[in-house]
């Protein structure tokens, strides 16, 4: 199933060809609240989704639906109490930021920052599919980079503390497209990762189930038509299991929780008036333009 938001945050079922979206939105138990700094509706979604998933699929069947360009895509998530990120998780980035993007951006290459580990973005930064990034003005100003990262991103369900590895899968609601935009320069990873629009996510959610083994996803990403970034998620140093146990023995994973899984090489700059194109096999695609804030 693919679980789109949309519009004044309704919730919508996307059809396979992804040309269409039903409303569902008055099969959510407990109302809807339009307000998406609660979103009490969503976290119940994402908690109690293999119980609520006929009742959703009835109503995606009895509803009419309308073309997915006539409707406006939000963030496939409502304000999630954390956003995980993973930092070094392929080793062909290592060795990219190792030998070019840290020396080329003055920041000395510290042991710590090429290992792998996981810190947190702030949620305000999330933004829509459609929705354009834009770049800092002080960023600009100072003549600093600010680099794409497309990433393979996971939202929690049954949330969990001191998950084991072995079944770690079975807390994910689903998967979704995520770029982890990052001012490049010296200083913490949140702050530089953190400003308005530097997360977006989209198109939509794909659940588990129909997402199938999150190592067999081929990444893409392209800017202004040019391939940047492409790689599979076997690649990965730290599997997506191997990622939520470790996550959640560093702190309790709720409902709702996003986890960016971690850049693959061929990171690269992106500049006012830029359209990047991000795609995941069996996940969709979204096209995001970048601007000056």
């Amino acid at each position: 199933m693919r679980l789109a938001v949309f519009d004044d945050w309704r919730l919508g079922v996307v059809s396979p060809d992804g040309m269409t979206i039903s409303d569902v939105t008055g099969a959510l138990p407990g109302g809807h609240d339009p307000d998406p700094h609660g979103a009490g509706w969503w976290v119940r979604l994402c908690a109690r989704f293999p119980a609520l998933r006929p009742r959703l699929a009835e109503a995606a069947r009895d509803a009419l639906p309308c073309r997915l360009s006539d409707v406006r895509l939000r963030a496939p998530v409502l304000n999630p109490g954390k956003v995980i990120a993973c930092a070094s998780n392929y080793a062909a980035h290592v060795s990219e930021m190792r030998d070019v993007v840290l020396p080329r951006n003055g920041t000395a290459p510290a042991g710590w920052l090429l290992d792998f580990d996981v810190f947190l973005k702030a949620p305000s930064s999330i933004s829509g599919p459609g929705d354009p990034v834009l770049l800092p003005g002080a960023a600009l100003s100072a003549g600093r980079e600010v680099h794409h990262e497309s990433e393979l991103t996971v939202v929690i369900g049954q949330g969990g503390k001191d998950i084991d590895e072995s079944s770690a899968l079975s807390h994910v609601l689903g998967y979704l497209i995520g770029l982890d935009i990052t001012e490049r320069g010296d200083g913490d990873r949140s702050r530089r990762k953190s400003h308005d629009t530097f997360t977006p996510l989209g198109p939509w959610l794909t659940t588990a189930e129909e997402a199938g083994d999150p190592q067999s996803l081929n990444i893409e990403l392209r800017v202004r038509d040019t391939i940047r970034q492409q790689v599979s998620t076997a690649d990965m140093l730290t599997p997506v299991a191997r990622i939520i146990s470790y996550a959640s023995r560093l702190m309790r994973l709720e409902p709702g929780d996003v986890i960016m899984t971690g850049a693959p090489p061929g990171v690269g700059p992106i500049v006012p008036g830029d359209i990047m194109y991000a795609a995941i096999s069996g996940l969709g695609h979204m096209t995001v333009p970048v601007r000056a804030a």
